[in-house]
């Protein structure tokens, strides 16, 4: 694939922030039990009245910011999510019309779950090898706390709002994708879902009744899949591109569940100290975890030219994929 690189990243988390303690006072549950669980503290919120594109559009500013270019720098504009700002048109358009994008370059919506904004980066990267683009805005975003049954402490502890962004260009020399693997296991669909809402089952007062509205979850199941699509997908990647594990530098997991992210790390028996994680502060994040933590990560200093990065995620679908990218 031609080269490419990060120009810039960007993220945003709303400034309510709800800590363990604070869902122990209307659930039946408790700081140690969450972390013990999950390895989470605190999540961050959406306000009720606030449009979740506004987390998109603040990420894509900072990202565009940090990359010295404006918004008529874009050529394709990407935003992954799970559930969109509407059914129709989807969420793309909101984040493309709060940026001012007037000069009307293509944008999307792509839907592969928490594993969303790593199929986004792989077909950012196939579109700009094309020849079809030079510049992309690549957003994850994600407000699933309006999605999940506040009652049900199995799932609602889990999710946090949020979004990432980052801007790639094209250049010379071997930055870039260096091998990507992407798969889908229909056969899983059932794991994370929300029943209701769609054209299969449309919203009725029945359906708003039943709860079928709220993202239901089999944890289990998710754990034991999310583990071994994750091996699979980045023993598969790195393989294509023609490196050992000992080559990466950071791994950045999906941030899904702390557990699950050990689990993964033994497995693969990668270096724990070489594993970005940020999850006890802002929780599941859903397609926006893996860019809210690469950008805290840049902004940190940790991550330097000519690193390379293995990012790994999976979800609803189920759809799974790493990318190894060399910074």
């Amino acid at each position: 694939m031609m080269g490419l690189r990060v120009a810039g990243t960007g993220s945003f988390l709303p400034e309510r922030v709800i800590t363990n303690d604070d869902l122990s006072r209307t659930l039946d549950t408790s700081d140690e039990w969450i972390r013990s669980r999950t390895g989470i503290a605190a999540r961050h919120l959406l306000e009720p009245d606030t449009p979740p594109a506004s987390m998109g559009i603040a990420a894509a500013r900072a990202a565009l910011r940090r990359a010295g270019l404006g918004p008529s720098d874009v050529d394709l504009l990407i935003v992954a999510t799970n559930v969109p700002e509407e059914i129709i048109p989807g969420s793309a358009p909101f984040i493309a019309e709060g940026l001012g994008l007037h000069h009307e370059p293509p944008f999307f919506d792509i839907k592969a779950g928490c594993a969303g904004f790593v199929f986004g980066l792989a077909v950012a990267g196939a579109m700009m090898d094309s020849g079809l683009v030079r510049t992309v805005l690549l957003v994850g975003i994600e407000a699933l706390s309006r999605f999940v049954d506040w009652e049900d402490r199995k799932t609602c502890v889990l999710f946090g709002d949020g979004a990432g962004a980052v801007v790639l260009v094209g250049t010379e020399g071997d930055r870039g994708i260096l091998g990507a693997a992407l798969h889908g296991d229909a056969t899983k669909l059932g794991l994370l879902r929300i029943p209701a809402g769609g054209v299969r089952l449309p919203a009725s007062p029945e359906t708003v009744a039943a709860g079928k509205h709220f993202l239901r979850m089999k944890g289990r199941g998710v754990y034991q899949s999310a583990v071994t699509m994750m091996e699979r997908a980045t023993l598969e990647a790195t393989e294509r591109a023609g490196i050992s594990l000992a080559d990466i530098d950071w791994l950045l997991p999906h941030q899904a569940n702390l557990r699950i992210i050990e689990a993964l790390v033994k497995r693969l028996g990668f270096p724990r100290d070489r594993v970005l994680v940020n999850i006890d502060r802002v929780a599941n994040t859903s397609t926006a975890s893996i860019p809210i933590l690469l950008d805290e990560a840049v902004r940190a200093g940790r991550i330097g030219d000519g690193d390379i990065l293995a990012l790994t995620a999976f979800g609803a679908g189920a759809c799974y994929g790493t990318v190894i990218l060399r910074w």
